[in-house]
């Protein structure tokens, strides 16, 4: 233990950073395995709570990941650059494109569909949309086989009622281009941002490593006279993404 005015940092705190220092330097690449618990105690001259201490703060930090009866490994990190502009443009779900395309490029993505249901909206929801009955799409995404994304829609129900977007494949261009069909194409989007540590399911349907924080992205999608038509919230696993957003001023 640290005294009160002491620069002294716990051995724990020094094992870590000497492990990061080696992380950042390269002799540690990602998918590598970290020293062990033995491996400290021996290096060190340190207890094993100690060593187990150092290991944890770099998973708590997002720079390794444990597998379970193999060790503790620094985590591979291949983002998902997620262009919060490019991927909304009509001309690519107007042409049939998915958004998501946007982000994954030629990775391996595949979307989960957990439930497509007509149901009462939150009521946080149900204020922005004008109602709370709609139709609510629920998926996860999962990008190279790790869980990356659970995302749930919600659409006024009478306005979708009979549509692909009650169905569990939307078609071409998914729900924006469904809504185009409608006669009610979005033209403007407004997505609020903030983080959090993440609720223990969504720990689970993520499969999230201990200490990583989710990042909550809640879009709205309106129509050229305003109305509301989609209410989109993301949970997004924080260690995989990189949230991108290009202006011109």
């Amino acid at each position: 233990m640290t005294t009160a005015g002491s620069n002294r940092e716990p051995k724990y705190r020094r094992i870590a950073g000497a492990l990061k220092q080696g992380i950042e330097a390269g002799r540690y690449a990602p998918g590598d395995r970290l020293p062990g618990e033995n491996d400290l105690m021996a290096e060190h001259g340190v207890a094993r709570m100690t060593a187990r201490q150092a290991l944890a703060v770099l998973q708590a930090e997002g720079l390794a990941e444990a597998r379970k009866g193999a060790g503790v490994f620094v985590r591979e990190f291949r983002p998902i650059r997620r262009r919060g502009i490019q991927r909304l443009a009509r001309e690519r779900w107007g042409s049939g494109r998915s958004v998501w395309g946007t982000d994954v490029g030629d990775r391996d993505l595949a979307v989960e569909v957990v439930e497509v249901a007509e149901k009462d909206a939150p009521e946080a929801v149900a204020g922005v949309l004008g109602g709370a009955r709609t139709w609510v799409r629920d998926r996860r995404f999962v990008l190279d086989g790790k869980p990356v994304l659970l995302s749930v829609s919600y659409y006024p129900a009478a306005l979708v009622a009979d549509s692909a977007i009650t169905r569990h494949d939307t078609g071409a261009g998914g729900a924006y281009a469904r809504l185009a069909e409608l006669g009610h194409e979005p033209v403007r989007f407004r997505e609020e941002i903030r983080s959090r540590m993440p609720t223990a399911d969504e720990a689970d349907r993520l499969r999230l490593a201990a200490g990583t924080p989710v990042v909550l992205v809640c879009r709205t999608a309106f129509t050229a006279d305003g109305r509301a038509v989609e209410v989109n919230e993301m949970v997004l696993d924080a260690g995989s993404y990189v949230l991108e957003y290009e202006f011109e001023g």
